[in-house]
């Protein structure tokens, strides 16, 4: 008599798990613990402790487990878990891409390689519409398929131009990023809106914040110039830093060939941060940072 066959392998999904707290022995063991109980498989651990002893302790985690075994896992880890410990926490299914928002104002290189790079699954992310104050580049995104929509701030408009812009973002996507979008969002705006806001800025922070940075290294002298993607908060460029880096350059770079050598950079660097926001890497803390 021919045996049985074999029965399929039961179907695993994945989720993604990022929690900090203040350090103290037996946080891992505790995670693990429950996950291994929860019938779930670590397949990626990364932690960080500023200080052992008192310091803030940082820990992301990819676990396969079966889809049925994700019903109340959320509430049971955060009442056995995550509130002995002081957590704070969230956990996100890898299979559910993040949602998009990109804001733009006249130079698109930073839109064009975001859109580029979502279509051609380069970027765990789906970008879901494209707002500009300007009309400049309607013509390009919807050749891309993805909805344009011309919201003008004209001399004194800003708060009417808010109003707008979070009548389309609010519910509608789960980031907002600014690929050269040359306003300045209030705090107001940005707390109503209640999703991350990743800004590209053309410079080094903290050298040369706000406007006109390469015209202010030209003066300067500088040997290198960069460019810092980072959380928007309300004051103007300070926000946590995700990702920056840096190109050497030297006295015969005028102010438009170093702004032409920086546009890589910026590409580069805020396609680097959007990325890893989407794959859950960065855990904000304070005015820094923790980027697995």
């Amino acid at each position: 008599m021919d045996a049985d066959p074999p029965a399929a392998p039961e179907a695993l999904t994945t989720t993604r798990l990022l929690a900090q707290c203040r350090d103290r022995p037996g946080i891992v063991a505790a995670v693990s613990r429950f996950l291994f109980e929860a019938g779930a498989n670590i397949v990626h651990s990364d932690q960080h402790s500023s200080d052992p002893i008192g310091g803030e302790f940082f820990l992301r985690m990819e676990i396969a487990l079966p889809a049925e075994a994700r019903t109340g896992l959320a509430e049971r880890f955060g009442l056995l878990v995550a509130e002995p410990f002081g957590m704070r926490w969230r956990l996100w299914p890898a299979e559910r891409r993040k949602r998009v928002a990109i804001l733009v104002s006249r130079e698109d290189h930073c839109l064009q390689d975001l859109v580029w790079r979502s279509r051609r699954g380069m970027l765990d992310a789906d970008v879901v519409l494209v707002a500009s104050n300007h009309e400049d580049h309607r013509a390009d995104v919807e050749a891309a398929g993805l909805p344009f929509h011309h919201v003008p701030v004209p001399a004194g408009g800003k708060p009417e131009a808010e109003e707008r812009l979070l009548e389309l973002l609010r519910g509608r996507c789960d980031l907002v990023v600014l690929a050269r979008y040359m306003q300045i969002l209030s705090g107001s705006f940005l707390d109503r809106l209640g999703v991350p806001v990743i800004n590209i800025h053309h410079s080094f922070l903290p050298a040369f914040a706000g406007a006109g940075p390469y015209e202010r290294a030209k003066e300067r002298g500088v040997k290198l110039i960069g460019a810092t993607a980072h959380y928007v908060t309300e004051q103007l460029d300070e926000g946590p830093i995700i990702e920056q880096d840096v190109i050497r350059v030297n006295h015969r770079s005028d102010a438009a060939g170093l702004r032409r050598l920086g546009a890589d950079i910026e590409r580069t660097v805020l396609a680097r941060a959007v990325q890893w926001h989407c794959e859950d890497r960065v855990i904000r803390h304070g005015s820094t940072t923790v980027v697995f």
